[in-house]
Protein backbone atom coordinates (compact mmCIF):
# COMPACT_ATOMS: atom_id res chain seq x y z
CA UNK A 1 0.00 0.00 0.00
CA UNK A 2 1.13 3.73 -0.52
CA UNK A 3 1.58 6.15 2.21
CA UNK A 4 -0.99 8.69 2.31
CA UNK A 5 0.62 11.92 0.23
CA UNK A 6 -0.95 14.59 -2.19
CA UNK A 7 -1.31 11.86 -4.94
CA UNK A 8 -3.82 9.99 -2.95
CA UNK A 9 -5.42 13.21 -1.93
CA UNK A 10 -4.57 17.01 -3.55
CA UNK A 11 -4.80 19.63 -1.18
CA UNK A 12 -6.31 22.96 -2.37
CA UNK A 13 -3.68 26.05 -1.90
CA UNK A 14 -5.05 28.41 0.17
CA UNK A 15 -3.45 31.25 2.14
CA UNK A 16 -2.12 30.72 6.06
CA UNK A 17 -4.59 31.86 8.41
CA UNK A 18 -3.71 30.10 11.46
CA UNK A 19 -0.33 28.92 13.11
CA UNK A 20 -1.28 26.32 15.59
CA UNK A 21 1.03 25.86 18.48
CA UNK A 22 0.58 21.92 18.76
CA UNK A 23 0.92 19.41 16.89
CA UNK A 24 -0.53 16.47 18.89
CA UNK A 25 -3.91 14.09 18.19
CA UNK A 26 -6.63 16.53 20.39
CA UNK A 27 -5.73 19.92 17.81
CA UNK A 28 -5.57 17.61 14.78
CA UNK A 29 -9.11 15.82 15.18
CA UNK A 30 -10.59 19.00 16.57
CA UNK A 31 -9.99 21.81 14.97
CA UNK A 32 -7.97 21.27 12.26
CA UNK A 33 -11.21 18.73 11.46
CA UNK A 34 -13.14 21.97 11.90
CA UNK A 35 -11.35 24.20 9.72
CA UNK A 36 -10.94 21.43 6.72
CA UNK A 37 -14.83 21.35 6.69
CA UNK A 38 -15.32 24.96 6.80
CA UNK A 39 -12.56 24.92 3.76
CA UNK A 40 -15.28 22.59 2.10
CA UNK A 41 -18.28 24.63 2.65
CA UNK A 42 -16.78 27.50 2.05
CA UNK A 43 -17.64 29.53 4.49
CA UNK A 44 -13.50 29.73 5.24
CA UNK A 45 -10.66 29.38 3.02
CA UNK A 46 -7.94 29.83 5.05
CA UNK A 47 -4.82 26.97 5.54
CA UNK A 48 -3.08 26.37 8.69
CA UNK A 49 0.63 25.90 9.80
CA UNK A 50 1.69 23.62 12.96
CA UNK A 51 4.34 24.54 15.07
CA UNK A 52 6.00 22.02 17.70
CA UNK A 53 6.73 23.93 20.58
CA UNK A 54 8.47 21.38 22.30
CA UNK A 55 12.25 20.67 21.95
CA UNK A 56 12.31 16.88 21.45
CA UNK A 57 10.77 14.32 19.03
CA UNK A 58 10.68 15.08 15.06
CA UNK A 59 7.98 16.07 12.53
CA UNK A 60 9.26 13.41 9.85
CA UNK A 61 6.04 11.66 9.44
CA UNK A 62 4.14 14.93 9.00
CA UNK A 63 6.73 15.44 6.19
CA UNK A 64 6.83 12.11 4.60
CA UNK A 65 2.46 12.27 4.26
CA UNK A 66 2.52 16.00 2.90
CA UNK A 67 1.06 16.84 6.20
CA UNK A 68 -2.26 15.04 5.57
CA UNK A 69 -3.63 12.34 7.91
CA UNK A 70 -7.08 11.16 8.57
CA UNK A 71 -9.53 12.25 11.25
CA UNK A 72 -11.62 8.55 11.91
CA UNK A 73 -14.45 9.52 14.01
CA UNK A 74 -16.25 6.24 15.64
CA UNK A 75 -19.62 6.17 17.89
CA UNK A 76 -23.25 6.15 17.78
CA UNK A 77 -25.15 8.59 15.41
CA UNK A 78 -28.81 8.54 15.62
CA UNK A 79 -28.64 5.17 17.67
CA UNK A 80 -26.11 3.66 15.24
CA UNK A 81 -22.89 2.59 15.17
CA UNK A 82 -21.12 3.96 12.28
CA UNK A 83 -17.75 5.02 11.52
CA UNK A 84 -16.60 8.02 9.15
CA UNK A 85 -13.32 8.72 7.58
CA UNK A 86 -11.97 11.97 6.44
CA UNK A 87 -8.45 12.84 5.05
CA UNK A 88 -7.66 16.14 6.35
CA UNK A 89 -6.04 18.73 3.87
CA UNK A 90 -6.46 22.27 6.23
CA UNK A 91 -2.80 21.62 7.62
CA UNK A 92 -0.61 23.22 4.90
CA UNK A 93 3.02 22.38 7.02
CA UNK A 94 4.72 21.71 10.10
CA UNK A 95 7.28 23.42 11.68
CA UNK A 96 9.69 23.12 14.34
CA UNK A 97 10.18 26.34 16.74
CA UNK A 98 13.62 24.92 17.64
CA UNK A 99 14.65 23.31 14.78
CA UNK A 100 13.57 25.40 12.34
CA UNK A 101 13.51 28.64 14.17
CA UNK A 102 14.44 31.18 11.65
CA UNK A 103 11.01 29.66 9.32
CA UNK A 104 9.07 29.73 12.44
CA UNK A 105 9.69 33.20 12.94
CA UNK A 106 8.48 33.49 9.44
CA UNK A 107 5.85 32.50 9.96
CA UNK A 108 4.87 35.96 11.96
CA UNK A 109 5.01 37.81 8.45
CA UNK A 110 2.40 35.99 6.76
CA UNK A 111 0.17 39.09 5.81
CA UNK A 112 -3.03 36.55 5.73
CA UNK A 113 -2.29 35.51 9.16
CA UNK A 114 -5.00 35.92 11.42
CA UNK A 115 -5.36 33.16 14.29
CA UNK A 116 -3.02 31.44 16.77
CA UNK A 117 -4.74 28.06 18.19
CA UNK A 118 -2.64 26.70 20.63
CA UNK A 119 -2.87 23.46 23.14
CA UNK A 120 0.59 23.13 25.41
CA UNK A 121 -1.82 21.43 28.35
CA UNK A 122 -2.48 22.63 31.44
CA UNK A 123 1.00 23.53 32.64
CA UNK A 124 1.72 25.41 28.80
CA UNK A 125 -0.18 28.90 29.82
CA UNK A 126 2.27 29.84 32.62
CA UNK A 127 4.59 32.84 33.57
CA UNK A 128 8.10 31.64 33.63
CA UNK A 129 10.11 34.69 35.01
CA UNK A 130 13.07 33.31 34.30
CA UNK A 131 12.83 33.01 30.33
CA UNK A 132 15.02 35.21 27.98
CA UNK A 133 13.50 37.16 24.75
CA UNK A 134 17.19 36.17 23.51
CA UNK A 135 16.34 32.38 23.45
CA UNK A 136 15.62 31.78 20.11
CA UNK A 137 12.93 30.37 20.72
CA UNK A 138 12.16 31.40 24.37
CA UNK A 139 11.55 28.06 26.45
CA UNK A 140 7.99 28.64 27.94
CA UNK A 141 4.70 28.82 25.20
CA UNK A 142 3.81 32.34 26.53
CA UNK A 143 7.59 33.64 25.86
CA UNK A 144 7.11 31.63 22.27
CA UNK A 145 4.30 33.65 21.63
CA UNK A 146 5.23 36.77 22.91
CA UNK A 147 8.14 37.06 21.05
CA UNK A 148 6.46 35.93 17.86
CA UNK A 149 3.70 38.91 18.38
CA UNK A 150 6.54 41.04 18.60
CA UNK A 151 8.37 40.36 15.42
CA UNK A 152 4.74 41.00 13.86
CA UNK A 153 4.24 43.79 15.43
CA UNK A 154 7.63 45.24 13.96
CA UNK A 155 7.64 43.59 10.69
CA UNK A 156 4.16 45.54 9.77
CA UNK A 157 5.60 48.92 12.17
CA UNK A 158 2.85 48.27 14.51
CA UNK A 159 0.16 47.91 12.09
CA UNK A 160 -3.35 47.52 14.07
CA UNK A 161 -4.62 45.68 11.04
CA UNK A 162 -2.12 42.95 11.73
CA UNK A 163 -3.20 42.30 15.33
CA UNK A 164 -3.79 38.66 15.85
CA UNK A 165 -6.64 36.78 17.09
CA UNK A 166 -5.85 34.12 20.20
CA UNK A 167 -7.52 30.60 20.80
CA UNK A 168 -5.96 28.87 23.40
CA UNK A 169 -7.66 25.56 23.89
CA UNK A 170 -5.78 24.64 27.10
CA UNK A 171 -8.06 23.14 29.79
CA UNK A 172 -7.63 25.93 32.31
CA UNK A 173 -10.13 28.07 33.24
CA UNK A 174 -10.35 31.61 31.37
CA UNK A 175 -7.40 30.39 29.73
CA UNK A 176 -7.08 33.40 26.98
CA UNK A 177 -7.08 35.82 29.91
CA UNK A 178 -4.58 33.71 31.67
CA UNK A 179 -2.54 33.75 28.30
CA UNK A 180 -2.93 37.68 27.91
CA UNK A 181 -1.61 38.37 31.37
CA UNK A 182 1.17 36.43 31.19
CA UNK A 183 2.27 37.97 27.95
CA UNK A 184 1.57 41.66 29.75
CA UNK A 185 3.88 40.50 32.15
CA UNK A 186 6.89 39.68 29.99
CA UNK A 187 6.52 42.82 27.68
CA UNK A 188 7.23 44.15 31.13
CA UNK A 189 9.91 42.02 31.90
CA UNK A 190 11.64 41.96 28.54
CA UNK A 191 11.46 45.86 27.91
CA UNK A 192 9.94 45.36 24.77
CA UNK A 193 8.06 49.41 25.07
CA UNK A 194 4.70 50.76 25.78
CA UNK A 195 3.96 51.01 21.59
CA UNK A 196 4.19 47.30 21.51
CA UNK A 197 2.20 46.52 24.85
CA UNK A 198 -0.82 48.45 23.66
CA UNK A 199 -0.34 46.94 20.21
CA UNK A 200 -1.42 43.71 22.03
CA UNK A 201 -3.92 45.60 23.84
CA UNK A 202 -5.84 46.73 21.39
CA UNK A 203 -5.27 44.70 17.84
CA UNK A 204 -4.89 41.56 19.35
CA UNK A 205 -7.80 39.53 21.01
CA UNK A 206 -7.30 36.78 23.50
CA UNK A 207 -10.21 34.86 23.17
CA UNK A 208 -11.50 32.29 26.10
CA UNK A 209 -12.43 29.00 25.14
CA UNK A 210 -14.08 25.52 26.12
CA UNK A 211 -13.42 22.29 23.87
CA UNK A 212 -15.07 18.87 24.23
CA UNK A 213 -14.63 16.09 22.26
CA UNK A 214 -12.64 12.81 23.63
CA UNK A 215 -9.89 11.65 20.93
CA UNK A 216 -8.68 8.27 21.15
CA UNK A 217 -5.48 8.84 19.33
CA UNK A 218 -3.42 6.54 17.02
CA UNK A 219 -4.95 2.95 16.95
CA UNK A 220 -1.16 1.21 17.48
CA UNK A 221 -2.69 -2.09 18.66
CA UNK A 222 -4.39 -2.44 15.13
CA UNK A 223 -2.87 0.16 12.56
CA UNK A 224 -2.54 -2.56 9.63
CA UNK A 225 -5.98 -3.26 9.88
CA UNK A 226 -6.80 0.19 9.49
CA UNK A 227 -4.68 0.99 6.92
CA UNK A 228 -6.23 -2.06 5.01
CA UNK A 229 -10.05 -0.30 5.68
CA UNK A 230 -8.35 2.77 4.08
CA UNK A 231 -6.49 1.72 1.53
CA UNK A 232 -3.47 3.30 2.15
CA UNK A 233 -0.81 3.53 4.87
CA UNK A 234 -1.47 6.47 7.52
CA UNK A 235 1.07 6.81 10.09
CA UNK A 236 -0.40 9.63 11.74
CA UNK A 237 -4.14 9.24 11.52
CA UNK A 238 -6.15 10.47 14.72
CA UNK A 239 -9.21 8.37 15.81
CA UNK A 240 -12.19 10.31 18.19
CA UNK A 241 -16.00 10.16 19.10
CA UNK A 242 -18.55 11.93 16.79
CA UNK A 243 -19.64 14.66 19.58
CA UNK A 244 -17.87 17.52 19.37
CA UNK A 245 -18.43 21.22 20.93
CA UNK A 246 -16.09 24.37 20.64
CA UNK A 247 -17.38 27.10 22.69
CA UNK A 248 -15.09 30.35 22.39
CA UNK A 249 -15.45 33.71 24.57
CA UNK A 250 -15.08 37.38 23.23
CA UNK A 251 -14.98 40.48 24.11
CA UNK A 252 -14.97 41.07 20.21
CA UNK A 253 -17.18 39.46 17.92
CA UNK A 254 -14.98 37.38 15.79
CA UNK A 255 -17.90 35.30 14.45
CA UNK A 256 -17.82 37.00 11.23
CA UNK A 257 -14.19 35.87 10.15
CA UNK A 258 -14.20 32.46 11.78
CA UNK A 259 -18.20 31.23 10.43
CA UNK A 260 -17.68 27.75 11.56
CA UNK A 261 -21.18 27.77 12.75
CA UNK A 262 -22.24 28.52 9.09
CA UNK A 263 -20.55 25.03 8.07
CA UNK A 264 -22.86 23.00 10.26
CA UNK A 265 -20.08 22.73 12.94
CA UNK A 266 -20.61 22.86 16.49
CA UNK A 267 -19.33 25.92 17.48
CA UNK A 268 -20.70 28.52 19.87
CA UNK A 269 -19.96 32.46 20.13
CA UNK A 270 -20.74 33.85 23.14
CA UNK A 271 -19.62 36.56 25.90
CA UNK A 272 -19.50 34.19 28.39
CA UNK A 273 -18.64 31.11 27.91
CA UNK A 274 -18.89 29.37 32.16
CA UNK A 275 -22.51 28.35 31.87
CA UNK A 276 -21.57 25.98 29.10
CA UNK A 277 -18.04 25.46 31.02
CA UNK A 278 -20.51 24.52 34.59
CA UNK A 279 -23.00 22.16 32.23
CA UNK A 280 -19.76 19.97 30.64
CA UNK A 281 -18.59 19.42 34.08
CA UNK A 282 -21.59 19.03 35.97
CA UNK A 283 -23.27 16.61 33.71
CA UNK A 284 -20.41 15.08 31.65
CA UNK A 285 -17.72 15.50 34.25
CA UNK A 286 -20.26 14.74 37.20
CA UNK A 287 -21.91 11.88 35.67
CA UNK A 288 -18.93 9.75 35.78
CA UNK A 289 -17.80 10.59 39.20
CA UNK A 290 -20.89 10.05 40.87
CA UNK A 291 -21.80 6.40 39.60
CA UNK A 292 -18.09 4.94 38.39
CA UNK A 293 -17.23 4.09 41.78
CA UNK A 294 -20.30 2.36 42.52
CA UNK A 295 -20.50 0.59 39.57
CA UNK A 296 -17.08 -0.75 39.45
CA UNK A 297 -17.69 -2.35 42.88
CA UNK A 298 -20.78 -3.50 41.63
CA UNK A 299 -18.67 -5.70 39.14
CA UNK A 300 -18.81 -3.37 36.47
CA UNK A 301 -14.60 -2.35 34.38
CA UNK A 302 -15.51 0.21 31.89
CA UNK A 303 -17.97 3.07 31.72
CA UNK A 304 -20.80 1.22 28.55
CA UNK A 305 -21.04 -2.39 30.55
CA UNK A 306 -21.89 0.61 33.34
CA UNK A 307 -24.70 2.09 30.81
CA UNK A 308 -25.59 -1.62 30.22
CA UNK A 309 -26.23 -2.47 33.58
CA UNK A 310 -30.03 -0.97 34.42
CA UNK A 311 -28.90 -0.27 38.07
CA UNK A 312 -26.53 2.23 37.56
CA UNK A 313 -27.76 3.49 34.39
CA UNK A 314 -31.33 4.52 36.03
CA UNK A 315 -29.12 5.83 39.44
CA UNK A 316 -27.15 7.92 36.44
CA UNK A 317 -30.37 9.74 34.61
CA UNK A 318 -31.90 10.03 38.41
CA UNK A 319 -28.78 11.97 39.35
CA UNK A 320 -28.78 14.07 36.50
CA UNK A 321 -31.95 15.22 35.51
CA UNK A 322 -33.34 15.60 39.28
CA UNK A 323 -30.08 16.43 41.21
CA UNK A 324 -27.87 18.24 38.68
CA UNK A 325 -29.63 19.95 35.84
CA UNK A 326 -32.22 21.66 38.64
CA UNK A 327 -29.37 23.63 39.62
CA UNK A 328 -27.87 24.80 36.19
CA UNK A 329 -28.41 28.07 34.76
CA UNK A 330 -28.39 27.46 31.39
CA UNK A 331 -32.52 26.56 29.49
CA UNK A 332 -33.52 23.12 30.76
CA UNK A 333 -34.05 21.77 27.14
CA UNK A 334 -30.36 22.94 25.84
CA UNK A 335 -29.43 20.92 29.38
CA UNK A 336 -30.89 17.91 28.93
CA UNK A 337 -30.03 17.42 25.04
CA UNK A 338 -26.55 17.84 26.13
CA UNK A 339 -27.33 15.04 28.96
CA UNK A 340 -29.08 13.01 26.17
CA UNK A 341 -25.61 13.25 24.05
CA UNK A 342 -23.55 12.62 27.65
CA UNK A 343 -25.65 9.09 27.58
CA UNK A 344 -25.00 8.65 23.87
CA UNK A 345 -20.92 9.31 24.35
CA UNK A 346 -21.21 6.87 27.39
CA UNK A 347 -22.37 3.99 25.13
CA UNK A 348 -19.71 4.45 22.40
CA UNK A 349 -19.27 0.58 21.43
CA UNK A 350 -15.75 2.15 20.09
CA UNK A 351 -14.06 3.19 23.26
CA UNK A 352 -13.43 1.37 26.42
CA UNK A 353 -12.94 3.48 29.18
CA UNK A 354 -12.10 1.96 32.29
CA UNK A 355 -13.71 2.80 35.64
CA UNK A 356 -10.64 2.35 37.08
CA UNK A 357 -8.59 5.49 34.98
CA UNK A 358 -11.96 7.66 35.94
CA UNK A 359 -11.38 6.93 39.29
CA UNK A 360 -7.96 8.42 39.72
CA UNK A 361 -8.04 11.31 42.29
CA UNK A 362 -11.59 11.11 43.01
CA UNK A 363 -11.90 13.05 45.91
CA UNK A 364 -10.54 16.60 44.42
CA UNK A 365 -13.02 15.05 41.35
CA UNK A 366 -15.91 14.93 43.50
CA UNK A 367 -15.09 18.40 45.06
CA UNK A 368 -15.29 19.92 41.13
CA UNK A 369 -17.67 17.85 39.86
CA UNK A 370 -20.24 16.77 42.11
CA UNK A 371 -19.98 18.97 45.02
CA UNK A 372 -21.22 22.49 43.52
CA UNK A 373 -24.43 20.74 42.37
CA UNK A 374 -24.92 18.84 45.54
CA UNK A 375 -24.50 22.50 47.89
CA UNK A 376 -26.87 23.78 45.54
CA UNK A 377 -29.81 21.61 45.32
CA UNK A 378 -29.34 21.76 49.51
CA UNK A 379 -30.01 25.46 49.15
CA UNK A 380 -32.91 24.96 46.56
CA UNK A 381 -34.82 22.24 48.26
CA UNK A 382 -33.68 22.02 52.04
CA UNK A 383 -33.13 18.54 51.48
CA UNK A 384 -30.00 15.94 50.45
CA UNK A 385 -29.99 15.02 47.25
CA UNK A 386 -30.56 11.12 47.02
CA UNK A 387 -28.01 10.11 44.94
CA UNK A 388 -24.85 12.40 45.03
CA UNK A 389 -25.16 11.92 48.97
CA UNK A 390 -25.11 8.18 47.83
CA UNK A 391 -22.24 9.18 45.64
CA UNK A 392 -20.16 10.08 48.66
CA UNK A 393 -20.36 6.88 50.45
CA UNK A 394 -19.43 5.14 47.71
CA UNK A 395 -16.39 7.07 46.98
CA UNK A 396 -15.71 5.78 51.04
CA UNK A 397 -16.57 2.44 50.32
CA UNK A 398 -14.51 2.18 47.19
CA UNK A 399 -11.34 3.88 48.91
CA UNK A 400 -12.01 1.72 51.90
CA UNK A 401 -8.35 -0.17 52.65
CA UNK A 402 -5.38 -0.49 55.10
CA UNK A 403 -2.61 -1.03 53.01
CA UNK A 404 -0.58 1.62 50.79
CA UNK A 405 1.87 0.00 48.22
CA UNK A 406 3.44 1.37 45.28
CA UNK A 407 1.89 4.69 46.63
CA UNK A 408 -1.75 3.00 45.48
CA UNK A 409 -3.74 2.35 48.60
CA UNK A 410 -5.16 -1.20 48.05
CA UNK A 411 -9.12 -1.54 47.75
CA UNK A 412 -10.93 -5.13 47.72
CA UNK A 413 -13.78 -6.26 45.59
CA UNK A 414 -14.26 -9.51 46.42
CA UNK A 415 -11.25 -11.12 46.24
CA UNK A 416 -9.60 -9.44 43.42
CA UNK A 417 -7.44 -6.17 44.85
CA UNK A 418 -7.17 -3.11 42.71
CA UNK A 419 -5.03 0.59 42.97
CA UNK A 420 -6.86 3.35 44.64
CA UNK A 421 -5.24 6.33 42.89
CA UNK A 422 -5.10 9.61 44.58
CA UNK A 423 -2.75 12.11 46.47
CA UNK A 424 -0.76 10.92 49.76
CA UNK A 425 -2.33 12.66 52.13
CA UNK A 426 -6.04 11.59 51.16
CA UNK A 427 -4.49 7.79 50.66
CA UNK A 428 -2.83 7.75 54.29
CA UNK A 429 -5.99 9.28 55.70
CA UNK A 430 -8.51 5.93 54.23
CA UNK A 431 -5.80 3.39 55.67
CA UNK A 432 -6.10 5.13 58.84
CA UNK A 433 -9.93 5.77 59.01
CA UNK A 434 -12.16 3.55 56.79
CA UNK A 435 -11.61 0.36 59.16
CA UNK A 436 -13.38 2.50 62.05
CA UNK A 437 -17.07 2.26 62.80
CA UNK A 438 -18.74 4.16 59.72
CA UNK A 439 -19.90 6.71 61.88
CA UNK A 440 -16.74 7.67 62.99
CA UNK A 441 -15.45 7.17 59.78
CA UNK A 442 -17.81 9.24 58.18
CA UNK A 443 -16.95 12.31 60.84
CA UNK A 444 -13.37 12.18 60.09
CA UNK A 445 -14.00 12.36 56.35
CA UNK A 446 -16.80 15.00 56.14
CA UNK A 447 -14.80 16.71 59.10
CA UNK A 448 -11.79 17.37 56.38
CA UNK A 449 -12.04 20.87 55.42
CA UNK A 450 -8.45 20.23 53.23
CA UNK A 451 -10.44 17.75 51.09
CA UNK A 452 -13.93 19.95 50.75
CA UNK A 453 -13.10 23.51 51.31
CA UNK A 454 -15.69 23.07 54.26
CA UNK A 455 -16.63 21.18 57.38
CA UNK A 456 -19.37 19.21 55.37
CA UNK A 457 -20.58 17.93 58.88
CA UNK A 458 -22.20 20.92 59.55
CA UNK A 459 -24.61 19.94 56.78
CA UNK A 460 -27.85 18.89 58.64
CA UNK A 461 -28.38 14.85 58.84
CA UNK A 462 -25.39 14.74 55.95
CA UNK A 463 -23.27 12.53 58.30
CA UNK A 464 -25.69 10.25 59.76
CA UNK A 465 -27.01 9.95 56.43
CA UNK A 466 -23.34 8.68 54.92
CA UNK A 467 -23.03 6.98 58.18
CA UNK A 468 -26.21 4.66 57.03
CA UNK A 469 -25.21 3.89 53.63
CA UNK A 470 -21.87 3.00 54.22
CA UNK A 471 -23.42 0.44 56.83
CA UNK A 472 -26.01 -0.75 54.13
CA UNK A 473 -22.99 -0.88 51.51
CA UNK A 474 -21.17 -3.33 54.03
CA UNK A 475 -24.11 -5.60 54.97
CA UNK A 476 -25.90 -5.95 51.79
CA UNK A 477 -23.73 -4.92 49.42
CA UNK A 478 -23.11 -1.94 46.74
CA UNK A 479 -25.89 -2.64 44.43
CA UNK A 480 -28.71 -3.24 46.68
CA UNK A 481 -27.58 -0.39 48.02
CA UNK A 482 -27.32 1.96 45.24
CA UNK A 483 -31.19 0.42 44.55
CA UNK A 484 -32.63 1.75 47.21
CA UNK A 485 -32.13 5.66 46.06
CA UNK A 486 -33.63 4.50 42.78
Amino acid sequence: MELLNKSIKKPVKRPVKIVQFGEGNFLRGFVDYMIDIANEQGSFDGNIVLVKPRENGTLDKFHAQDCLYTVSLRGLVDGEAKVSNRIITSVSDAVSSYVEYDKYMALAEIDSLRFVVSNTTEAGIVFDDSDEFSLCPPKSFPGKLTKFLYHRFETFKGDFEKGLIMLPTELIDDNGIVLRECILKLIDLWGLGEDFKNWVEEACIFTSTLVDRIITGYPKANEEAEWEKLGYIDRIMVTGEPFALWVIESAKDISGELPLPDAGLPVIYTDNQKPYKQRKVRILNGAHTSFVLASYLMGNDIVRESMNDDDVRNFMMGTLHEEVIPTLSLPKADLEEFADAVVTRFNNPYVDHALLAISLNSVSKWRARCMPSFLEYIEKTGKLPARLTFSLAALMAFYTGNEIKDNALIGHRGEQEYNVMDDMAVLEFFRENSGKPSAEFSKAFLGRADFFGQDLNEITGLTDAIAAHLDDIKTNGMRAALCKTL
